[in-house]
């Protein structure tokens, strides 16, 4: 364990430690911060002025807090469900986050499938919070279908896209901050994607968009890094190499991070969680696939964070605990994996400005 994070977990009960074959140098610390109210971490992200935004769940909806100060404060939580949405027996479920200068935009589901409520909103269920503004707009439904895997980007102008499953990949673009969507589309109707897993997309640095997903042809469970430019011009990458044939959907979370090299993913493969840096092509760059000492449970929460030193930081959550591994540029382990315990099926970290690898718990 290094120095560092043993101060920080020595305060914290039920942290965990344990170590891979073979580690070199010493990681740099990695900061550990509570989720407010005891909440389960869903996802954050650092926003254009290098504030933290963090997505929760906690009872029966999402709620969204904001750092100012490197994660020292937040401020108070705001429900992302407005009180006319809520309903007795309805369980709405943060599932992704984007933000931008021009607001944050969450994605959710609902348990409707279950309670069977009238007048609730279907599918991918969605709501904002604008610059300045002091609540979260109505919720209301983008896709107004059964669906899963829901996930949202923002570019920082004005674009915004949503993925999503439905049997297809199926995407919507918005060129007005999130107001309007383009109608329901499949993204390439070649594409067959494992359905009850989920989807990741983010935008470049220069404006491309990048979506991973699983595939199921012939029971081949591969991932697929999907990047389509500014053109509309549209390429597909497998990004993982170890094999997982299966006649079954594992029902699989993962993680996909824009860089200043293009992108990292994380993933998991009969159970073991990898990682893969890519350009920004989503051409696989050295060493390659690289397996972690992760384990992973079914819709468990990965995380992917980097630095610019090309350290590269992955998390995963199982059985009630977050843990995490500290690779070097080469992909060569820096100390030892550790653990602590966690709330929920859900992980969340960011790189900050200064450069810390802060995750959440």
């Amino acid at each position: 364990m290094t120095k560092s994070l043993m101060l920080l977990l020595f305060a914290i009960p039920g942290a965990v430690a344990f170590a891979p074959a073979t580690v070199t140098g010493e990681a740099p610390p990695v900061t550990i911060l509570h989720v407010p109210q005891g909440g389960e971490p869903v996802g954050a992200q650092i926003g254009p002025d290098g504030s933290i935004h963090l997505l929760y769940n906690l009872g029966d909806i999402p709620y969204y807090v904001k750092s100012s100060d490197g994660g020292a404060t937040f401020t108070a939580p705001l429900p992302v469900v407005n009180r006319e949405s809520r309903k007795p027996g309805l369980i709405f479920e943060g599932l992704s986050m984007a933000v931008d200068k021009s607001g944050v935009y969450v994605a959710m589901s609902t348990n409707n499938w279950q309670v069977k409520l009238p007048d609730v909103a279907k599918g991918f269920v969605y709501a904002t919070l604008q610059a300045g503004a002091k609540a979260f707009t109505t919720v209301r439904s983008l896709n107004k279908q059964p669906s899963e895997g829901f996930s949202l980007a923002a570019d920082g102008k004005g674009r915004l896209t949503a993925t999503w499953l439905a049997n297809k990949l199926y995407v919507n673009f918005s060129a007005d901050e999130g107001r309007a969507f383009t109608p329901n589309a499949e993204l390439n109707t070649d594409y067959d994607p494992c359905n009850c897993c989920t989807t990741r997309a983010v935008y470049s640095h220069s404006g491309d968009l990048a979506i991973l997903y699983r595939e199921k042809s012939h029971d081949d469970r591969d991932m697929y890094l999907v990047i389509q430019d500014t053109r509309g011009h549209q390429t597909r990458t497998r990004v993982s190499s170890t094999p997982w044939h299966v006649n079954a959907c594992p029902m699989t979370y993962y993680a996909l991070t824009s860089t200043e090299y293009g992108y990292l993913a994380a993933w998991p493969t009969k159970g073991d969680i990898y990682f893969a840096r890519l350009n920004s092509k989503g051409t696989v760059l050295p060493p390659g696939e690289v397996k972690t000492p992760g384990h992973s449970a079914m819709r468990s929460g990965v995380v992917a964070l980097s630095d610019s030193d090309g350290r590269t930081l992955i998390a995963w959550k199982r059985n009630g605990e977050l843990s995490w591994q500290v690779y070097n540029a080469d992909g060569v382990p820096q100390g030892p994996a550790e653990s602590i315990q966690s709330a929920g099926k859900g992980a969340a970290g960011v790189t900050d400005l200064h450069g810390r690898f802060i995750l959440f718990k």
